[in-house]
């Protein structure tokens, strides 16, 4: 596999690289790319619990399972009651 960075992400790994943290350029990148699936899965998650909670949200919808507000103040009784 070849990478292409810019000059100034390659300079940043040079110099992560360089310090106590890391023996070299390879375990820098492997640390940004483990960062990042993990922030994809974490978001994959996180996608999932709203799919499943519209799914919910049309259910009770379609099932009468609702409060129907129509105004500000009944809005503002609702949330002041929860």
């Amino acid at each position: 596999m070849n990478v292409s960075l810019t000059p100034s992400l390659e300079q940043y790994v040079r110099d992560c690289a360089s310090t106590k943290d890391y023996n070299n350029a390879s375990e820098v990148l492997r640390e940004a790319i483990r960062l990042h699936k993990q922030k994809e899965d974490e978001r994959q998650l996180k996608l999932e619990r709203l799919r499943s909670l519209i799914q919910e949200g049309d259910e009770a919808l379609a099932n009468g399972d609702y409060i129907e507000i129509n105004s500000k103040q009944e809005m503002d009784d609702f949330f002041a009651s929860l």
